[in-house]
């Protein structure tokens, strides 16, 4: 069975000097690094999610290691499941004790803004030098209202389409269309000879979040406007929901249910033959004797645009935050910016073998977007102007919204027959105003 916590295993077919071979010439500009005088004695505890293969916590040890010998401060990082970093990261900060400094999911540091530290100083000089932050970055760093940066996004992590092209040319289809109507045609025509698609519609974070805000987006719908009031129960909405229900039949049973492990078990034994992963997916079939075959026929390609003007794709993030605890602020903040460092991230970029996008323009042009033509794709995850909360400020009350299911269980009642695509959406927005009742 393929999961994420199991795709360590992966470091088996990937050496660790192979990502590292081909040190990139990272292109900079000139920017003056800020003052960051390290208090005597100081020690950190950092928290992050656990690794996606083990290079990635190899070469992230290694960089902390490497702070440590040019700094004399001991780093200790403690790397969590991805289930349990929010629990841990609530704990950390309404306890006002443990890690200096986590690195969590996406709207992670807008929950905590009174309790994380200032880090505009080392994001100013880290855009500055690196050709600038990525739009997606920007959303997650930035507060609303603000531009004070609270987060330090690390890199993200996206989702397209994953499918078989012996399958799409059986249905008729050299490629996944870019509208709604000839979507549907692709996934009834998938059906028809038995090689189904499959999206998840339980509460996953990745995968059910992701497709959910893909549906609403891809017609032109969001969960909140831009001065923060909530919207979704929209006539955009309400298309999105009487398209899903005609999508829905041409699903493989049971996506109602899944969690972010079961489209990889389902592609992976071949039960279905489209659906919507990262990366990881792709390289746990490819580094498998048993499944290579599977990888070799997979294509990936982004969601359809559909309403859209660009692929509505929010990618799950990495975002660092320094709490107020703390006793040394400064430290924690020297680490984050040497871990961005080229010396230290291309290095990291590359072992991830294209699972985490950088959020700096100049990473672009790390040399693992070009070790293999199919992860390309992935390059660009950091330039998606959608974000979870999607077109409202990023605040407490998106990141509760998120963390409820609120767009996916909206989805999950529609294709369930539990409700019509119009009290779906009004039940979508009793529940959300409960989140943001202080900006109605």
């Amino acid at each position: 069975m393929i999961t994420r916590r199991t795709l360590g295993a992966l470091a088996a077919a990937t050496p660790l000097a192979a990502p590292l071979a081909a040190q990139a010439q990272i292109a900079t500009q000139p920017a003056t690094r800020p003052t960051l005088p390290i208090e005597p004695g100081a020690t950190l505890r950092m928290l992050r999610p656990v690794r996606f293969v083990q290079p990635d916590e190899d070469v992230f040890r290694a960089n902390c290691a490497r702070f440590t010998q040019q700094t004399g401060v001991q780093v200790r990082v403690d790397f969590v499941g991805w289930e349990d970093i929010t629990q841990q990261t609530a704990v950390t900060a309404n306890t006002g004790a443990g890690p200096d400094t986590i690195i969590a999911f996406d709207q992670a540091p807008h929950i905590y803004t009174d309790k994380v530290h200032d880090l505009s100083d080392i994001a100013t000089y880290l855009g500055t030098k690196y050709g600038g932050w990525r739009p997606l970055a920007r959303a997650y760093g930035i507060r609303a209202g603000t531009q004070q940066w609270i987060g330090l996004p690390f890199g993200s992590t996206g989702g397209p389409i994953v499918a078989r092209r012996s399958a799409l040319r059986e249905a008729g289809f050299e490629s996944v269309p870019d509208d709604h109507a000839g979507f549907l045609r692709l996934c009834q025509g998938l059906r028809r000879i038995n090689k189904p698609a499959g999206f998840a519609l339980g509460n996953a974070v990745g995968d059910g979040n992701a497709f959910a805000n893909w549906l609403i987006w891809s017609h032109g719908g969001f969960l909140v406007d831009e001065a923060g009031a909530v919207a979704i129960n929209s006539r955009e909405t309400i298309a999105a929901l009487q398209y899903l229900r005609e999508l829905y039949p041409t699903f493989i049973p049971g996506t109602i249910s899944w969690n972010d492990i079961s489209n990889n078990r389902a592609y992976a034994a071949g039960e279905l033959s489209m659906t919507q992963n990262g990366v990881s997916l792709y390289f746990s079939l490819k580094n498998d004797a048993a499944t290579a075959a599977i990888a070799e026929d997979t294509v990936m390609s982004p969601m359809p645009k559909g309403l859209a003007s660009s692929t509505p794709n929010a990618g799950l993030t990495l975002n660092a935050m320094v709490f107020r605890h703390t006793r040394f602020p400064n430290a924690a903040k020297a680490l984050l910016t040497f871990l961005m460092e080229s010396e230290q991230y291309d290095p990291w970029l590359q072992a991830n073998l294209g699972y985490w996008s950088q959020p700096l323009n100049a990473y672009a042009a790390s040399p693992v977007w070009s070790s293999d033509p199919k992860i390309g794709i992935f390059r660009d995850t950091m330039n998606s102007n959608f974000w979870l909360g999607y077109k409202g400020p990023i605040t407490e009350g998106s990141a509760a919204a998120t963390a409820d299911y609120v767009m996916v269980q909206m989805c999950a009642s529609v294709a369930s027959g539990q409700a019509t695509p119009e009290q779906a959406a009004r039940e979508a927005e009793r529940r959300a105003q409960r989140f943001f009742r202080a900006r109605r």
